[in-house]
């Protein structure tokens, strides 16, 4: 049954790339790697995120600027559909958004409130997820010190049954026009817990980019190597 599914749920979202119109500008990096910013689409935006990650699994987000300095959007999972699995397995769908309260100033911030659902690092035999989701979070954002090097930095509480309050903080550094360096410490309540991250992002076109990074470095068999494929349209 899910093997079925699968092909026409990311048909669908294939069919919607190719109706849209390619971004004319450099889209807003609403997020690092897994450190959301406080920037958000545009109106009219809409950000098609494909990423490969452990045991051959592809999770496909969907992100829509649906009013100014707001944003929706949905995500799906496929696990181990990468390979020759026979436990492929399509996971509960999961929703994001984001409003964009303070655009910032010279002296403060850019500032965010949202809610991030995606989870990753599914386990088939245990039905337990890695990495918890974000959940609730506050996001702040700005250029500091050089021009290009962009802060970041929050708050989230992943589970409103726990009320566990988790920080998190990165940075990017745009490399003139062909990308940027990237670099995340998440998760933050113990140490153990925390995860620091590294990549890079190539942009192909000012609508098209591809980004690479390490998750959970220094954790041992629970590092993590992933590739992300992002898209912007306008619709």
């Amino acid at each position: 049954m899910f093997k079925k599914c699968i092909v026409p749920l990311f048909c669908l979202f294939l069919s919607l790339a190719a109706a849209a119109q390619e971004a004319d500008v450099a889209s807003p990096q609403t997020l690092l790697i897994d450190v959301p910013t406080a920037a958000v689409l545009d109106k009219y935006q809409v950000s098609f995120l494909t990423r490969a990650y452990a045991d051959g699994s592809v999770m496909e987000s969907l992100d829509f600027g649906v009013i100014p300095q707001v944003n929706i959007g949905m995500s799906l999972a496929v696990y181990e559909l990468v390979g020759n699995s026979d436990h492929i397995k399509v996971l509960t769908p999961d929703f994001q958004a984001k409003w964009k309260v303070y655009d910032g100033n010279l002296y403060l911030p850019a500032i965010a409130i949202g809610y991030d659902g995606r989870r990753y690092g599914y386990n088939r035999h245990t039905k337990k997820y890695l990495d918890d989701r974000k959940g609730g979070y506050l996001a702040l954002t700005r250029e500091i010190f050089v021009p290009g090097l962009d802060a970041s930095a929050g708050v989230n509480l992943s589970d409103f049954d726990r009320h566990d309050v988790y920080f998190f903080m990165g940075m990017s550094l745009r490399v003139q026009e062909w990308g940027a360096l990237l670099a995340e410490w998440d998760n933050i309540n113990s140490i153990r817990d925390s995860r620091l991250n590294l990549g890079a992002r190539v942009n192909i076109t000012p609508a098209l980019a591809l980004s690479g990074a390490v998750r959970r470095i220094g954790r041992g068999d629970e590092n993590e190597r992933i590739l992300q494929l992002r898209y912007v349209t306008n619709f």
